[in-house]
């Protein structure tokens, strides 16, 4: 346990995702109060296209996926806007459309790609260099965060009226979409693909049941992702289980933990 605990590769695995919660807490808070798991679902599926770009144009993976889910991220607003189909059906189109066409691009190209890390994630083999990276796309997101709080709240509460107030709605749902799509290529390699809508969603549903503002909720989304973290990559360790699915699952087990805490409120 002590030797396990000791290695560098699992101080490294737990400050990455340790990171990548900190600021999907506050955004999984929005993808919750806004109803946006779909979104996330959608940009989420949308990096396997982003993936095969990086290697076709030889360029750094999470650069090339955050650039990808940007675009597809502005294309959603648009075509949100023009409300020829139901959001949730243009949703599921795009979602799995992406994630088919991804999936047989990244298969067909002469490279070595590890599909199941992409899908399910490589928290345990995280180097420096991408740690840096990570810290370097939280700190934005986080600073992006605290700029925009207000208006994010103001057009959550009720579109109509902060448009009348001066809020600038469609640049502020943009901007979110935004810091959606970059949260999902930092944590490609901590959960996977197929799992970040679940670390979006999971912790900020836990900590609604306990938090009186949106400001605690925010915070107490991020500490419930940590917790996450720490018990899954723990958990990977010692059972030699995959590290993303264990986070997921530990963030799932203290969502059920929260039900009979008498404190417990109704979602």
């Amino acid at each position: 346990m002590l030797d396990i605990l000791g290695a560098d590769f699992i101080w490294m695995a737990i400050a990455a995702g340790s990171l990548v919660a900190l600021v999907s807490g506050p955004l999984g808070c929005f993808a919750v109060w806004r109803r946006m798991a779909y979104f996330g679902d959608t940009l989420a599926h949308s990096a396997l296209l982003g993936v095969t770009f990086g290697f076709l144009l030889s360029v750094n993976l999470t650069m090339a996926v955050a650039a990808g889910c940007c675009v597809v991220a502005v294309a959603l607003v648009y075509l949100q806007r023009s409300r020829e189909l139901a959001t949730d059906t243009l949703l599921g189109i795009l979602s799995h459309s992406m994630l088919a066409l991804g999936i047989i691009t990244v298969s067909l190209m002469e490279v070595n790609v590890d599909l199941m890390s992409l899908l399910l994630g490589d928290l345990l083999s995280v180097t420096l260099s991408e740690l840096v990276l990570m810290a370097a796309g939280v700190a934005a997101i986080l600073g992006l965060l605290y700029a925009l709080w207000q208006p994010l709240l103001a057009i959550t509460v009720h579109e109509e009226l902060a448009a009348v107030e001066g809020v600038p709605v469609e640049k502020v749902r943009l901007a979110l979409m935004l810091m959606l799509a970059l949260l999902i290529a930092l944590a490609m390699k901590v959960v996977g693909i197929l799992l970040i809508t679940a670390l979006l969603i999971i912790p900020a549903a836990t900590a609604r049941r306990f938090a009186g503002t949106p400001e605690q909720m925010a915070v107490l989304a991020s500490i419930i992702g940590v917790a996450a973290v720490l018990l899954g990559v723990m958990a990977s360790a010692l059972w030699d289980a995959p590290a993303g699915p264990a986070v997921v699952l530990a963030a799932s087990c203290l969502f059920a933990a929260s039900r009979f805490y008498p404190g417990y409120r109704a979602a």
